[in-house]
């Protein structure tokens, strides 16, 4: 393993997750530090996990045809709703 810039650190754990790390560690012949290390270089530097591309799905609605009537003539248009 690379030499790598050391920070002292305190952090809370789970007394039960602290437990099995410790034992963890112990059947692998790591010491509590080593197995930390691993675990938390394997999570935070790990590649970004590939996305699958967006894909808009629009609805698709069954109705009826509109009507063709030009949207300029303001008269047809309130011929249209009153008939509606």
């Amino acid at each position: 393993m690379l030499p790598y810039a050391r920070m002292k650190t305190t952090i809370e754990i789970d007394d039960d997750l602290a437990r099995r790390t410790r034992q963890l560690a112990a059947r692998e012949g790591k010491t509590l530090r080593q197995l930390l290390d691993e675990a938390l270089r394997a999570r935070v530097l790990a590649p970004p996990r590939p996305r699958a591309p967006f894909r808009l799905q629009l609805p698709t609605v069954r109705g009826r045809r509109p009507p063709a009537v030009d949207v300029a003539d303001r008269d047809a248009l309130y011929d249209l709703m009153e008939r509606e």
